[in-house]
């Protein structure tokens, strides 16, 4: 492309920048990523209390939803530049309507509002081909967008690799549970995966494009969901025997992936439906335009290895509540979920006290102090990790009032420690996997008192960790809802235990 036909950069001025779909595992990740190169950030949530605590001190989050037009105006007042970052896959059949309604409200919204600039990503996939209902919907959303008479830059992507995104842990699943697969023919239709680091330089970089555009991104690869799945195995040190059955169909293979992957089968189902077509770049053009230079699946696959050795990555696929298929209460309560390799029960009650109050329990627990509920059966599980050779219950703990990273708290070995506000521990029992306790407390938005999560998580190692995991679920049910009920009881009475 010649230099007078490029498009010309604008002034990267740092103006508003409305960030849709800030809860889910791109977006969230885009919001830390616009946040740290210190933008003028606002985002647009259905339940902003949910995202609130995500934020910086300096986003604002507003109420609103893309698919009711008068909630939008607040949102998109004064806004420069807006990421349309949303679907509705998780909607069932009728998820095209809710794109194209959603897509026209924000559309006509941003024109009345000035908005400048729209960036939109969207799928890769040749329309001259038959299209998948979620690919033909996704070009169709670009296409409304432009209507706004904003300048939209849309891009268009593949299989994005990262911890936490959904065809990642698709994949991870399937070759970290299945020893032998059986394989549909999708498993071998090529794709140009891109790596999350790579998408994101994309979308900040979008903020200096200053005409409408149609972008194809990819990584440096294109190969097919079976090379994937090799890769993963052969950086894990994994053998895996794979064995082709072409009779299964999209429908029958949601219903596989459902049972073993982290996927909800209508999100496996429009997963499925849109790997039958190829998703490769036709058009290089973004090499031109942008100076992002994207690496190949092998680096792509390390880093998202690397990143999920945190405990839990910053985004996932399965935050955005809508994508999941989570009911709207269902973190508020309780929920026990998936993320990546780990298995994750989650619980929260609220209490009417300061967060300093709600946190005294958490800083006491452990050696002398208890563990708040079920106190014998802690000891017997101590007992049988003494009998295995663990470290069992014996070594109790330091100080009974103060803790420090480092410290040991009976079994456990404080990983992380915020006063007021956080504490995880790391199991060093013997275990067929890797397994974490955590407590956070947060004020409540409102001011009327705080709110005490507490989540165990588990990475178990390979069948005999899920078997595991699964044996000891009932146990865990009852006493962690035991244990965050007495912590909340002795929080509410503000009495030393």
């Amino acid at each position: 492309m010649s230099e007078s036909t490029r498009p010309q950069s604008s002034n990267p001025a740092r103006g508003l920048v409305l960030v849709t779909g800030a809860s889910g595992y791109i977006g969230g990740r885009l919001l830390h990523r616009l946040e740290s190169l210190g933008h003028r950030v606002r985002c647009l949530a259905r339940r902003p209390h949910f995202l609130t605590p995500r934020v910086g001190p300096d986003t604002e989050v507003v109420a609103g939803d893309l698919r009711d037009a008068s909630t939008l105006a607040p949102a998109l007042d004064g806004v420069d530049t807006a990421y349309y970052l949303v679907h509705s896959m998780a909607e069932g059949d009728r998820f095209e309507d809710e794109d194209r309604r959603a897509a026209r409200s924000f559309a006509v919204v941003a024109r009345d509002a000035g908005v400048r600039r729209i960036v939109y990503l969207g799928g890769l996939g040749d329309e001259r081909d038959d299209l998948s209902p979620h690919l033909r919907s996704r070009h169709e959303v670009g296409r409304v967008l432009r209507e706004s008479g904003a300048i939209v830059v849309e891009l268009r992507a593949s299989i994005v690799i990262g911890s936490g995104s959904l065809s990642f842990e698709m994949v991870r699943s399937l070759v970290e549970r299945l020893p032998v697969m059986v394989t549909p023919r999708w498993v071998n239709v090529v794709a140009q995966p891109i790596a999350i680091d790579d998408l994101l330089a994309y979308l900040i970089a979008s903020l200096e494009i200053a005409e409408s555009r149609v972008y194809e991104i990819g990584g440096a690869s294109r190969v097919s969901y079976r090379a994937l799945m090799r890769e993963y195995a052969r950086q894990r040190g994994l053998r895996r025997a794979m064995f082709p059955i072409p009779i299964l169909t999209p429908r029958l293979s949601s219903l596989w992936l459902g049972l073993v992957t982290p996927l909800y089968a209508r999100i496996g189902r429009s997963l499925v439906e849109s790997i039958c077509h190829e998703t490769v770049v036709r058009d290089d053009r973004a090499l031109v335009d942008f100076q992002v230079r994207p690496m190949g699946v092998r680096e792509a696959i390390e880093a998202a290895i690397r990143n999920e050795d945190r405990t839990v990555a910053e985004t996932r696929w399965s935050d955005a509540l809508s994508s999941s298929g989570a009911p709207p209460h269902a973190f508020d309560g309780y929920a026990s979920v998936e993320r990546g390799r780990r298995l994750i029960d989650s619980r929260e009650r609220r209490v009417a006290v300061s967060p300093e109050r709600a946190f005294a329990p958490i800083r006491r627990i452990g050696g002398h102090t208890g563990w708040y509920a079920c106190d014998a059966l802690w000891r017997i599980r101590g007992f049988l990790d003494l009998l295995v050779g663990g470290v069992g219950m014996r070594r109790g703990r330091l100080d009974p009032e103060v803790l420090r990273v480092g410290d040991a708290v009976d079994w456990w070995r404080v990983e992380a420690y915020e006063p007021d506000r956080l504490l995880r521990l790391r199991a060093e029992m013997k275990l067929p996997g890797r397994a974490w306790l955590e407590f956070e407390v947060r004020p409540d938005p409102n001011g009327a008192g705080a709110s005490i999560r507490q989540t165990a998580l588990y990475d178990p190692s390979g069948v005999l960790g899920l078997l595991y995991w699964y044996a000891i679920y009932p146990l865990h049910v009852c006493v962690f809802h035991r244990m965050l009920r007495g912590i909340a009881r002795v929080a509410r009475a503000g009495a030393a235990v």
